[in-house]
């Protein structure tokens, strides 16, 4: 039962390390939605997340004979930091297996806190696989990042805080969901004291293993999994936090990375502080839950997670806010190549903030502009929209087109007439020195490139597309060249904004 957990938790050993953290206002959050909005500040934790509470929990109930054998943890980031120091703080060597593709800010975090460093494979689960090896070949303890009960009222103890803090009425806490561990110790908690308290979960939704298991009814394994909230790219969920989160969360909020890179932003806002996507994943979710349930005057309460933001990412995180928060659109435009045109467009916008133009000249009748304008929210963007066409001048509406944000608002203007047989596709690859030419001799030269776009978003993987010359009767053999190849795919050839500005 869930409810043994309760002892587990009030008696957790977390304070050697962690700090009881503040539940701060985010009072512009607040007045926007018109609820009262609380933080749960676990990005101020020394190691900047909450996973030391966990991992410390676990570690200071071994005995000291298995201690003094050592701990392995397999871990991307914040795991690793957590197992690191509560491994100085009991005096036991610790080893932790990251995947190669870890940035080194954080190779060099945990490093300086004594543990041993193994880069091994492109993914986390490579990192794992070869972890419960070596802690089996060296006789010492693995501790699981998020699977094990001792983890899971470590995290509890944030939800034993929270009720502390804040006796008064609670609508719900919302958190984020990688492996479970988190919302299973506080749902643990909250739930055999304060039941009508909800308890919502939020996934990014291209990293959804729990709402995927829950609907299911049994864990589902993911085939993939989303990087840009990396904290919580688990592809699946641990047993005994499956068991918890079915018989305790209350719903899942699903939410995308625009979402989150907005909610980043209003945690900023608030606080001063930059959390990591993970970090601001559930007040991404408590906004979308606030509007969906038309709440009004409640208190709603987030756990910020983390804070361990690569730097290089911010330009990335604040490119994508604002379509994030429905306060930008993109569209592409089809006007005509004729004198006076270009102005009736401009006056059709209005008074509103031109946030990005592109114009590219297509041929004797049409020209196409890629362009984006500031909106107070989606209903005015449709209202736009509806305004261009209805002055009969095409419109696409390009907010929601993946390629359209990531690629074709940095590329336009590079058509061409005279490409045979090109095919558009997106891959995502492990983003370390080396792996785009890696990537390049893996397409090796059977058949032409003729575009290729690159950016580097600061994150764990680079994002490319690539249109390459196939001719028909080879399309067979390029499909299985696709299967084999590893790498995460999308076909783009049907994409509008190819069609308007590339081809």
């Amino acid at each position: 039962m869930a409810n043994d957990y309760l002892e587990r938790i009030l008696t957790a050993h977390v304070y050697d390390v962690a700090s009881e953290t503040r539940l701060d206002a985010a009072p512009s959050l607040s007045a926007r939605i018109h609820n009262r909005v609380l933080l749960k500040r676990e990005d101020m934790q020394q190691v900047f997340s909450f996973k030391l509470r966990g991992a410390y929990n676990k570690m200071a109930r071994l005995h000291p004979d298995v201690l003094q054998q050592g701990v392995v943890a397999a871990s991307a980031g914040n795991h690793a930091q957590g197992v690191a120091l509560a491994a100085q703080k009991l005096g036991c060597a610790a080893t932790i297996v990251m995947p190669t593709t870890t940035p080194q800010i954080k190779i060099n975090a945990v490093m300086a806190m004594g543990a041993a460093v193994l880069l091994q494979g492109d993914s986390y689960n490579d990192a794992y696989k070869y972890a419960l090896d070596l802690a089996e070949e060296k006789g010492a303890e693995f501790i699981h990042p998020y699977d094990d009960p001792d983890v899971i009222a470590g995290q509890g103890t944030i939800g034993m805080e929270i009720l502390r803090q804040h006796p008064k009425d609670i609508h719900a806490i919302f958190v984020p969901i990688g492996g479970g561990g988190l919302i299973s110790g506080i749902a643990a908690y909250v739930k055999r004291l304060r039941p009508t308290i909800k308890v919502i979960g939020v996934e990014p939704v291209d990293s959804d293993a729990m709402h995927r298991s829950l609907q299911a009814g049994h864990r589902v394994e993911l085939p993939q999994v989303g990087l840009f909230a990396d904290g919580v790219a688990v592809r699946l969920v641990g047993e005994e936090t499956f068991r918890l989160c079915r018989e305790l969360v209350d719903e899942i909020i699903l939410v995308n990375s625009d979402a989150i890179c907005a909610a980043i932003k209003d945690v900023f806002e608030d606080t001063r502080s930059i959390v990591e996507p993970s970090g601001a994943l559930s007040v991404a979710g408590l906004k979308i839950y606030a509007k969906q349930k038309n709440l009004m005057h409640e208190t709603l309460i987030a756990i910020a997670s983390g804070a361990n933001m690569n730097f290089d990412r911010l330009h990335h995180v604040s490119e994508r806010a604002e379509l994030g928060e429905q306060r930008e659109a993109i569209f592409a435009v089809t006007i005509p190549e004729e004198p006076g045109s270009f102005k009736k467009f401009c006056n059709l916008l209005g008074a509103r903030n031109v946030t990005e133009f592109n114009y590219r000249y297509a041929d004797s009748r049409m020209a196409h502009v890629f362009v984006g304008v500031s909106v107070r929210n989606r209903e005015e963007s449709l209202h736009l929209m509806q305004i261009l066409q209805s002055n009969g001048l095409k419109t696409e509406n390009l907010t929601d087109n993946e390629m359209a944000k990531l690629h074709i608002r940095h590329m336009v203007g590079g058509r061409s007439r005279e490409v045979s047989h090109e095919n558009l596709y997106r891959f995502e690859f492990p983003d370390r020195p080396g792996a785009l030419m890696n990537f390049l001799n893996h397409m090796g030269d059977r058949w032409n490139i003729s575009l290729f776009h690159y950016r580097n978003h600061g994150a764990d993987f680079g994002r490319v597309l690539v249109g390459i010359q196939v001719p028909p009767e080879e399309k067979q053999q390029f499909n299985s060249f696709l299967d084999k190849l590893g790498y995460s795919f999308w076909d783009e050839n049907n994409n509008p904004t190819y069609k308007l500005f590339l081809v």
